[in-house]
């Protein structure tokens, strides 16, 4: 008789020891696996937030390239005037000895840190055409009829082709006008404080009358065209005739609203209208090239202290924006502050913990390059 011996089958699954030991080398896995994805994750959104800076950046010295190759535009419709006197003013912040407008302590930038551009350039003639100077009669005599800015009241004839009512309509409260010598070597800028209206055979403008020398209070004049107070040479005045024009400007500032100092924005703002170009933006100066009218060179070096432009010509004045044939501006951004504090990377500009990327556009205003 033949005996068949079967071994005892042992019952399916895992010991205890097995599925502990299995349990740890998945736990080791998955924990490295998850390491490895927080940190790729974190390279990703730095990565993004730098690209999104790079982009931004392009895009704000794009925009402002735009406006500023313009600058000084529609000044003399239908003339041939190759000089003009301004086609930017710039206001500089300079920011000296031991104190700064960064606070290292909450990250913040204060406005003194940022400079101002305005980009002058009239409206548009096809809707707001220029007039000629006048006094009250409305006469057109380029040296009998004449209006002086520091009486607070000027006078213009009507437009080729409109009415005394027609031209009062084009010229509105809070507008900024600017008064024009026919040679382009006088002028003068003011707000309107009403409406124009007819007076007589005239166009009759209300301002907040100018200093004797032409100069205005930066209250009258936000653009700073006129606003450095001591005018001594021959580019500011009060006299405009029958030759002359009067001019509705539409400036274009950018500037940097800091009311928000987590968050500064580089903004825009035209015809009343204010745009956020870029966020996060900690740097914002302006320089100029300047053209020493003795020598008829263009200085090779940028001045970023508009106060500066003194003394390039014998008894002219500061802030002589007359001068400037070309523009630079330096733009500095940062990625969004990080308050997580595994988030170590500090970087090397200012010390905070985010990335810090800057750039700089070099313009020159097709008017303002064709001067000289």
């Amino acid at each position: 008789m033949i005996v068949v011996m079967r071994a005892k089958s042992r019952e399916g699954g895992f010991s205890l020891v097995e599925l502990l030991v299995a349990m740890a080398v998945f736990s080791v896995v998955s924990a490295a696996a998850f390491s490895l994805f927080d940190k790729q994750q974190g390279a990703t959104l730095d990565n993004n937030a730098q690209v999104g800076l790079n982009v931004a950046l392009r895009n704000a010295a794009s925009q402002m390239q735009m406006d500023f190759v313009n600058a000084g535009t529609g000044y003399f419709p239908g003339a041939n005037v190759p000089a003009w006197p301004v086609g930017v003013s710039i206001v500089n912040n300079v920011v000296s000895g031991s104190g700064s407008c960064f606070n290292a302590g909450t990250l913040t930038y204060s406005a003194t840190c940022f400079d101002q551009i305005n980009v002058i350039s009239a409206a548009n003639p096809a809707t707001y055409p220029p007039v000629n100077a006048s006094d009250s009669t409305g006469g057109s005599s380029e040296t009998a009829n004449c209006s002086n800015t520091s009486t607070g009241v000027a006078y213009a004839q009507a437009a080729t082709g409109l009415t005394l009512a027609a031209t009062a309509a084009k010229f509105n409260s809070g507008d900024q006008l600017l008064f024009l010598q026919n040679t382009g070597k006088l002028v003068t800028s003011v707000i309107l404080t009403r409406n124009a209206q007819v007076s007589g055979s005239a166009v009759q403008f209300t301002f907040n009358a100018t200093n004797a020398n032409g100069s205005n209070s930066s209250a009258n004049d936000p653009l700073s065209i006129t606003t450095d107070g001591n005018d001594t040479a021959n580019d500011l005045g009060t006299g405009f005739c029958g030759g002359d024009w009067v001019l509705k400007l539409a400036p274009i500032t950018y500037q940097v609203d800091s009311s928000n100092p987590a968050d500064p924005k580089l903004t825009r703002t035209q015809s009343g209208t204010t745009a956020i170009v870029m966020e996060q933006v900690i740097g914002f100066k302006v320089g100029a090239t300047i053209w020493n009218e003795s020598t008829d060179v263009v200085s090779t070096q940028y001045n970023y202290s508009a106060a500066s432009y003194t003394n390039i010509i014998p008894n002219d004045e500061a802030y002589n924006f007359t001068l400037v044939r070309s523009v630079r501006v330096s733009l500095i951004g940062r990625t969004a502050p990080s308050s997580n504090p595994a988030y170590t990377f500090r970087n090397g500009f200012d010390g905070g913990p985010y990335q810090v990327q800057g750039m700089a556009v070099v313009v020159n205003p097709r008017n303002m390059s064709m001067n000289d």
